[in-house]
């Protein structure tokens, strides 16, 4: 009898042993995965570190964000995040997911995509229509580029009620230059050179000797 007593006292502490370390295992396992909201973040150094608020009793300080290669953003206040914890320890997380509702594009097709910004700067890269392209009324500058090569198959076209500007020592074109297209006076620099070249003038009141004259404006008119 003594041998079944202490059998099953064996067998029971054993079970609370393995029972605690299931729930050792449960608690692990639910801590793995956690969501917030970003607080304040920082760019300052290698990897971006962000405070993230989980709910009113639980505020993380410096889970490190992980993002893509070759793409980079600073995540705003009030981001929603998915972290994932290292074996569910709550100190060593990282950032895997993020969402900011307020400036998150919406109605994209299916396979578009859009790089945005929070104050509503777009490059979207529709299904059918073309890559478009938003500044907001803000300057878009290109430093230390060597070349810049456009290529088109159709029209390039350049819209600007402020005038065009090249700062350049020289400009070059493979075909023709022409001002005032669509006023019915259109006029290209081929056909002015041609006038200029063959241009003529009337001398009029001729005189013999020593003489100066300025002749007449030209007949041919450019």
């Amino acid at each position: 009898m003594e041998q079944v007593r202490a059998a099953f006292t064996h067998l029971s502490g054993a079970l609370e042993r393995a029972s605690a370390i299931s729930n050792r295992i449960a608690r692990r396992l639910m801590l793995v995965i956690g969501r917030g909201r970003v607080s304040t973040a920082s760019d300052s150094g290698p990897v971006q570190l962000v405070q993230v608020q989980v709910n009113d009793l639980e505020t993380i300080d410096n889970v490190r964000r992980l993002a893509e290669f070759g793409f980079t953003s600073m995540l705003p206040d009030g981001t929603d995040v998915v972290m994932a914890f290292i074996g569910g320890d709550r100190s060593n997380g990282v950032i895997v997911g993020s969402n900011h509702q307020q400036s998150r594009p919406t109605g994209l097709k299916a396979g578009e995509s859009m790089l945005f910004s929070l104050d509503g700067k777009r490059v979207y890269m529709t299904a059918s229509g073309g890559i478009e392209i938003d500044a907001k009324g803000q300057p878009v500058v290109i430093n230390n580029a060597s070349d810049v090569t456009w290529t088109c198959t159709g029209k390039f076209k350049v819209i600007a009620p402020g005038g065009v500007e090249f700062d350049t020592p020289n400009l070059s074109s493979t075909g023709d230059i022409t001002d005032n297209t669509g006023s019915g006076n259109e006029e290209s620099m081929k056909s002015m050179r041609t006038t200029f070249d063959g241009h003529d003038h009337d001398i009029n009141d001729v005189q013999s000797g020593g003489s100066t004259l300025t002749t007449q404006t030209p007949n041919q008119q450019e």
